[in-house]
């Protein structure tokens, strides 16, 4: 754990950035950055929440435990807060987010600096709004493709995303497991294996170990919006 100097951090938030030369040395004395490598704990579900988790470099995912099995909710890219809601809602964390990448960087703040900022800094909270937004508009976004779509389609959404969204390249290693997809689709591990199987054949996808290379993105894409 160490201690940052927020004023001349190049990996500042959006609403960081709003905040002036004496809020961002406040700040700072109010943080803490933690390096996490992959699959590591970065917040606990359950747990008491005194803290404003930050990602400012690295690869998270947000999970929850329900009363069957566990689910994966997001993948959070760099740089991002971590489910705000929960933070501002709750002394009690409601969720677990763990590293997906070695060396993901986490900014621990203080959860009363932090919402003093809120109530003090309109350009601040107006930041923390958008994210809130944007994050609230990907859960709508992947409960309609849970509730609506078929395993097939659910599948070539989340290869879209991490494609897209995650990594801006049509070959990437997959950074979560087989079982972990079927977590963040709402999919058997088996369904997901086969699936993945059935795009190799049929060379919508080139998979060389935890290498995915989609090579007909048109197609895959179909295949998303059917469902």
């Amino acid at each position: 754990m160490e201690k940052v100097q927020c004023k001349f951090c190049s990996l500042k938030s959006s609403a960081a950035k709003e905040l002036n030369d004496g809020e961002l040395d406040i700040l700072g004395s109010n943080c803490a950055e933690v390096k996490f490598n992959s699959g590591d704990i970065i917040i606990k579900q359950d747990s008491f929440s005194t803290n404003i988790a930050y990602v400012k470099s690295g690869l998270v995912k947000i999970h929850i435990k329900g009363p069957i099995k566990e689910m994966i909710m997001r993948i959070v890219k760099a740089p991002a807060y971590l489910c705000l809601p929960s933070s501002f809602g709750d002394k009690i964390n409601h969720f677990s987010a763990s590293a997906l990448e070695n060396n993901t960087s986490i900014c621990f703040i203080d959860l009363n600096t932090f919402k003093q900022f809120v109530i003090s800094n309109g350009d601040f909270s107006y930041e923390i709004l958008l994210e809130l937004s944007k994050g609230q508009l990907q859960s709508f976004h992947n409960c309609i493709s849970n509730a609506q779509k078929h395993n097939i389609g659910k599948v070539a959404d989340s290869l879209l995303f991490f494609a897209n969204d995650i990594y801006s390249t049509l070959s990437f290693n997959l950074p979560i497991s087989r079982q972990d997809l079927g977590d963040m689709t709402g999919c058997t591990r088996e369904s997901v294996s086969r699936i993945f199987t059935d795009f190799h054949n049929e060379k919508i996808i080139k998979i060389e170990g935890r290498k995915i290379t989609i090579l007909n993105e048109p197609l895959l894409r179909q295949i998303s919006e059917k469902g």
